[in-house]
């Protein structure tokens, strides 16, 4: 793989990287593939023609392949940390109105963290992942995807959620768990979902969205090869380094791979996986070469440069949809500035010298305001308006939220069966006769009322 400095003139530097094997062989990756059938070996051939490995050279020498042999794949950048342009064919597609909407969705997710992680150590509410450090990642892939495209989330995400029209509103009545949650309190508080905004509701466990943001992919291609009428639509999954190493990573990808679907797998790679460093998960390359290792078009980026981020994912969703549609792999190198959780103490386990070298050093928010800066478009005096600003709705939101009554007892026997099933009817019964004998301990509020219309369906 050459370097950028060896990229031809007229090469973006952004250029996703080709699988050997791809460029040789395209026609495998394409939705017309050859069947392994067709192969043949040709007599006195210089190269593999076996079904499982195409223009390979054969040769006379054992030789084992060493990663160290390799140089590690280039990291896209548009814009550096003095927020100063490298990238000389880099054009802003955006108005200056539109940058300080983005810029200001950043700064809400990191207010928003702010607050929250200091309730759950008042005790207000159990549990909190903030996104420190790694703003630019959703907020800019976000903005560059269409509200059509559909988005399965890991939980570092608010900043996809926000860009796409998620309300703060939206974002504490789900962690309160209220009775304007959607889930009606079922999930646990940083599980997120819009049906309206095409996103998934997020899981706890690691890497499951991953296979299954493989077959929503499949399914939009064949839909549209049913209907070509519909618009195109690509798939956005998103996880962290430390997914990349359960097994459903890895079926994701071939899934995808081999059936060629429109999916972008969006990595951010922050360095931990709650307390494990990347030295610790893995010898090779990043996720970036595992991509390659699939047949996938490939491209590492610097996570903390918003504009090289929004870049990369445009272009990803313009491979995405063509041939028929084609998996994309994005490594958007970060660094986790928070803990893991509120159940985490990353000093425990890395230098806090470290951390606060990050904060100071290379900040995705401090990045783009001086960009902004140098252009003229935002101050000082803007910048601490719009954080007064958002601290006070955030607030706002919060206090309204927590003083929002939970969700009806009853619900928890719903959205599982049209009708209640006669262990469910028991079960229901058991809680009516709870309820009955400790009117005190409980507010029964629209219980009662329901109680006997629905626990005999």
């Amino acid at each position: 793989m050459r370097r950028l400095s060896q990229l031809p003139a007229g090469r973006r530097p952004c250029a996703f990287q080709q699988p050997p094997s791809l460029a040789a062989s395209a026609c495998l990756l394409q939705s017309c593939r050859r069947k392994s059938s067709s192969l043949s070996q040709r007599p006195d051939a210089k190269h593999v023609s076996f079904p499982g490995a195409v223009k390979s050279a054969f040769v006379n020498t054992m030789h084992f392949e060493q990663p160290a042999s390799y140089p590690a794949l280039p990291t896209y950048r548009a814009v550096d940390q003095h927020g100063e342009v490298v990238d000389s064919a880099f054009k802003p597609d955006l108005s200056d109105e539109e940058v300080i909407k983005l810029y200001r969705d950043m700064l809400t997710v990191s207010t928003m963290d702010l607050i929250m992680f200091d309730a759950q150590r008042q005790g207000r509410l159990s549990f909190y992942m903030v996104s420190a450090g790694e703003e630019a990642v959703s907020v800019a892939t976000a903005s560059a995807l269409e509200k059509e495209d559909v988005i399965f989330c890991q939980y570092r995400e608010q900043g996809v959620f926000k860009q796409r029209g998620f309300s703060l509103a939206d974002f504490m009545n789900q962690l309160f768990a209220n009775r304007k949650d959607p889930g009606r309190g079922r999930n646990m508080p940083v599980h997120y979902g819009s049906r309206e905004l095409n996103i998934h509701t997020i899981s706890s466990p690691l890497a499951t969205q991953l296979p299954q943001a493989s077959g929503a992919a499949y399914a939009l291609k064949i839909q549209r090869m049913q209907d070509p009428s519909i618009p195109p639509r690509v798939v956005a999954a998103y996880f962290g380094e430390g997914a990349a190493s359960e097994g459903d990573f890895h079926a994701a990808l071939n899934i995808a791979a081999t059936r060629s679907c429109p999916v972008i797998f969006i990595c951010r790679n922050n360095g931990y996986a709650i307390s494990t460093p990347t030295l610790e998960q893995y010898r090779g390359d990043g996720i970036a070469s595992r991509g390659l290792g699939y047949g996938i078009e490939t491209l590492r980026v610097d996570g903390n440069d918003f504009w090289a981020v929004r870049e990369a994912t445009k272009k990803a969703r313009e491979l995405a949809l063509q041939d028929g549609g084609k998996p994309v792999l994005i490594e958007a190198m970060t660094y986790r500035v928070s803990h893991h959780s509120t159940s985490d103490d990353s000093f425990a386990y890395r230098a806090r010298v470290e951390v606060e070298d990050w904060k100071r050093r290379d900040n995705p928010i401090a990045r783009l305001r001086k960009w902004m800066e140098a252009r003229g478009i935002w101050d000082e005096t803007k910048e601490k308006d719009a954080r007064d600003g958002i601290r006070r709705d955030v607030l706002k939101a919060f206090s309204e939220a927590e003083r929002e009554k939970k969700p009806p007892v009853w619900t928890m026997f719903e959205d599982v069966y049209e009708n209640l099933t006669p262990d469910l009817v028991a079960q229901k019964k058991a809680l009516r006769e709870q309820l009955e004998a400790y009117p005190d301990e409980y507010d029964l509020g629209e219980f009662e009322s329901d109680s006997h219309s629905s626990a005999d369906r």
